[in-house]
């Protein structure tokens, strides 16, 4: 079977002087064909990887590999992957088809493969017959999709996406992201896409890298960081959580709050101190005497699809409710959850060791 893997980064790491890295000690595996997206808030290194991919930095510590061959000193003009930039980087002068057309007129090709060619990368982005308009007639959309178009009518074998939807409105921006996805998995090549924006990375990505400080902290598809979040920073960052410390009583029995509820976690030492990550739409509001948990209700705020209700318990925790029944501020309600809308955190677990509890407690027989 071939070698999947189209992009390769080995203990790579990006300092500037003396600064503290920018990127530090990162290796991960891109395979052709995916949709991936570098997700994590500003600073983190995910432009960073971007622009190390493209060519435009080198790495300070590293290698950094494409189709298995070390590309670390190969221009970015070299390189099979081509690049949208947040503000689409446009040439406000020249209009659609002579935009796209750019990159074909600097590698001299022939005017007549220079037309077949742009025609069919406007086709792909549903822009066909806007040959002739101008940029400053587009709207906010119609121009992501003209930067989309110059970049794959270079046929390359990488799209890198650095933020590319930021500076659209809501609607358009989810509409978008309809557009992007389907587009990736009509061309059938790796898309690299960098955002900030957790609910664009689930929506969109076949597998997401969440990076922090330089690091990545974990990788995985949608549903495995959204069910699986390995720490607190990523819990914490994609969607919302409620986390609470508690103790592993043993396999399938946790303790928080005082009490001591199953779960569906194991590999961890009797008694070992956890925290406890329950998501707020994982709660069911009861009546105190049936809830597992008792709170008052603080606070309530109506979110159009559901009620988001901030409780607190007698603890001080605080607890959020994503619910379609509305409570009354005030009021003691009860909460009740599933065992399986507990996931069971260790404290300071990087992603290998994760890895490798969850591959030895399934390798005893147990089912994750």
């Amino acid at each position: 079977m071939a070698d999947r893997t189209i992009i390769r980064f080995e203990h790579v790491t990006k300092q500037y002087d003396d600064d503290p890295a920018v990127l530090n000690d990162v290796s991960f595996e891109i395979e052709r064909g995916k949709f991936y997206t570098l997700l994590g808030p500003s600073g983190c290194g995910k432009t960073t990887i971007l622009r190390l991919i493209a060519g435009f930095i080198e790495p300070s510590k590293g290698k950094i590999y494409f189709n298995g061959k070390v590309i670390n000193n190969l221009p970015a003009n070299k390189r099979q992957v081509n690049t949208v930039f947040q503000d689409y980087a446009l040439f406000p002068h020249l209009n659609v088809f002579e935009n796209v057309a750019f990159g074909l007129k600097i590698k001299k090709m022939k005017k007549s493969d220079i037309e077949e060619k742009v025609k069919e990368a406007l086709r792909f982005v549903n822009l066909a017959g806007y040959e002739a308009r101008e940029i400053r007639e587009m709207s906010g959309g119609q121009r992501q999709r003209v930067a989309i178009a110059r970049a794959i009518v270079n046929e390359p074998e990488v799209i890198l996406l650095d933020e590319p939807l930021s500076a659209l409105d809501l609607k358009l921006r989810t509409e978008m992201q309809y557009e992007l996805r389907e587009l990736q998995r009509r061309l059938g090549i790796t898309f690299i896409f960098v955002t900030h924006d957790q609910e664009e990375a689930l929506a969109m990505s076949d597998e997401i890298f969440v990076l922090n400080e330089g690091k990545i902290q974990q990788s995985g598809t949608p549903t495995d960081i959204y069910d699986e979040p390995i720490n607190r920073f990523v819990a914490d960052f994609i969607g919302e959580s409620n986390i609470v410390p508690g103790k592993m009583i043993r396999d399938f029995l946790i303790e928080f709050n005082g009490k001591q509820f199953e779960c569906v976690d194991g590999g961890f030492h009797p008694d070992e101190s956890v925290e406890a990550v329950i998501r707020p739409e994982d709660l069911q509001i009861t009546t105190p005497e049936q809830g597992k948990l008792q709170v008052r209700v603080d606070s309530q705020l109506f979110r159009g699809v559901h009620y988001e209700i901030c409780c607190f318990d007698e603890d001080g925790n605080e607890w959020l409710v994503h619910s379609t029944k509305k409570a009354v501020v005030g009021d003691n309600i009860g909460l009740t959850f599933d065992p399986e809308a507990i996931h069971v955190m260790r404290f300071g677990e990087t992603e290998e060791e994760f890895d490798k509890r969850l591959e030895a407690y399934e390798e005893a027989g147990h089912a994750k």
